[in-house]
This record gives structure tokens, C-alpha cells and sequence, in this order.
């Protein structure tokens, strides 16, 4: 399913949402920075993250090999990552 921009203004539907300014302004600013109004930014972000809820929900299928290479993947240790921990170890910077 293909996402257009090419709707018609009968074809769309108006929402309404109540957003505390510190999101708002948060949201201005990304969109700024993308060259995008905040209805595109919203709409385009929206619906990127609809699109990957739903793709996750797919099944898929492994023969019994490929079964076993996946789960030992899932089971094994992760290797230390020293500047991922660091990262992750870092207050975001729409919270500092």
C-alpha cells in the first residue's frame, strides 16, 4: 500500500489534537529541520511508524537450519560494546 500526497482536499479527513507545548515545540523544530511543515511532519512520521507496527505483526517461515541459526542468534551472549553503553549511558537531548 502506497502512501500519497497527491490527496485531494475531499478526499482527507481533519484531526484535532491537544499537545503540551514542550512536544509541540520539540516537533516544530524537527520538522524545521526537515524542510517539512508540522502537518507533513506529523502525517509522514505517523504514518511511518503505523507502517512499521503493522510490518512487525508479519509471520515468516524458517526451515529447521535456519530455525537453529536464528534462535543460538537470539540466545548468544551480545559481545561488549563500550561506546554503545556510553550512548545509551546519555540523558536524550530533548530531555537535558
Amino acid at each position: 500500500m502506497a502512501h500519497s500526497h497527491s490527496e485531494t482536499p475531499s478526499t482527507t479527513t481533519p484531526i484535532s489534537l491537544r499537545v503540551p507545548k514542550r512536544q509541540l515545540d520539540l516537533i516544530d523544530r524537527a520538522a524545521r529541520f526537515l524542510g517539512k511543515n508540522r502537518t507533513e511532519f506529523l502525517l509522514d512520521t505517523a504514518y511511518r511508524k503505523a507502517q512499521t507496527i503493522l510490518l512487525d505483526q508479519t509471520t515468516f517461515y524458517l526451515d529447521d537450519t535456519a530455525w537453529e541459526n536464528f534462535t543460538a542468534a537470539l540466545d548468544a551472549r551480545p559481545e561488549d560494546n563500550p561506546k554503545l553503553r556510553a550512548l545509551l549511558s546519555r540523558k536524550p537531548l530533548w530531555e537535558r
